[in-house]
């Protein structure tokens, strides 16, 4: 095999990985640590340790969080904080720990238990309303 004809396949195979490689850097995107576009309702919550034993020092809570078209809702953990979701209006995109990625419409609800670690944004043309119910601690 002649040298310009090694030295060619090489190139190749190299372009080949280059490319291979750029795709996943570029289809990837990194977790944000600021929200924005993103308004919460003042929450409706309810002292738990009057309703249920155990329980002592842990609310629920319900509020109205909006995301505007290019909202984001920062990287954060449901560790002791678990939720339940429900998209009232619009879409909502979730990142989640791991790189799977679930879009949510409206009608969609989801939960979100102690493993859960994720963001969302939406990537719509109109506002995402979604009303979330967690129990935390204040």
């Amino acid at each position: 095999m002649s040298r310009k004809r090694v030295f060619g396949i090489g190139a190749g195979l190299v372009g080949v990985a280059l490319a291979f490689g750029l795709g996943v850097a570029v289809g990837q995107q990194a977790a944000p640590t600021e929200s924005k576009g993103v308004k919460f309702s003042p929450p409706t919550a309810l002292d738990l340790s009057q309703e249920i034993d155990g329980v002592a020092g842990r609310q629920l809570r319900l509020r109205v969080v909006t995301l505007e078209p290019g909202g984001v809702v920062a990287l954060h953990s449901h560790k002791g904080r678990p939720a339940v979701a429900y998209v009232h209006q619009g879409t909502l995109i979730e990142h989640r720990e791991g790189g799977s990625v679930a879009e949510h419409h409206e009608g969609d609800s989801w939960t979100e238990g102690k493993d859960t670690l994720h963001w969302a944004e939406n990537t719509g043309d109109k506002p995402a309303m979604v009303i979330a119910v967690d129990v935390f601690k204040p």
